[in-house]
């Protein structure tokens, strides 16, 4: 599964993803959007490929970037599911604690 926490965790790779969600670039159009290096943003690139956040297809000489899709959703589904667990242990916790605090109150 992708590491959905690595490929969002920095802002410049967000901002790829952002401009892909528009439509499929190349590495030359994304350079052009950043104040940073084009071995900067192969680099964020690659971690993106890594990821399968997005892919590439080759057209003529140049590669164009487009978002996985599939994977953003089921990264997405990944996410909720564990936010969901935490919560969910949270709120057992919260309820034992409560139920306690009720116990002892009574037994006064």
């Amino acid at each position: 599964m992708s590491d959905i926490y690595r490929a969002l965790g920095d802002a410049t790779r967000r901002r790829i993803i952002t401009m892909l969600k528009e439509r499929s670039m190349t590495q030359k159009e994304i350079v052009e959007a950043f104040d940073i290096s084009q071995p900067a943003i192969k680099k964020h690139l690659n971690v993106l490929l890594e990821e399968k956040i997005i892919s590439a297809t080759v057209q003529g000489k140049y590669r164009l970037y487009n978002l996985n899709l599939d994977m953003l959703q089921r990264a997405y589904n990944e996410m909720l599911h564990f936010i969901g667990e935490l919560l969910d242990d949270q709120l057992a916790s919260l309820k034992n604690y409560v139920e306690k605090g009720e116990m002892q109150d009574g037994e006064s």
